[in-house]
């Protein structure tokens, strides 16, 4: 099955968007980074944010589908 253009950017998207997920996830666990504690919340709420991204992409996909599941 072929993906459309739409398909194949949401794909990629969500790609890069769990990349710099784990990227930042990594760099918060690294032996060799250092934060102080406003550096490490900055770091967490800008994974939630790209998590929270993610979610919405799905609820997207969702009311193009068709459906009406989304998240409040």
């Amino acid at each position: 099955m072929a993906l459309t253009y739409q398909a194949f950017f949401q794909h990629e998207v969500e790609k890069l968007i769990q990349a710099e997920i784990l990227r930042l996830k990594d760099s918060l666990v690294s032996a060799h980074t250092s934060f102080d504690f406003v550096a490490y919340k900055h770091q967490v709420g800008i994974i939630v944010g790209l998590q929270r991204a993610l979610e919405l992409v799905e609820d997207a996909e969702s009311v193009v589908n068709g459906g009406d599941n989304q998240r409040g």
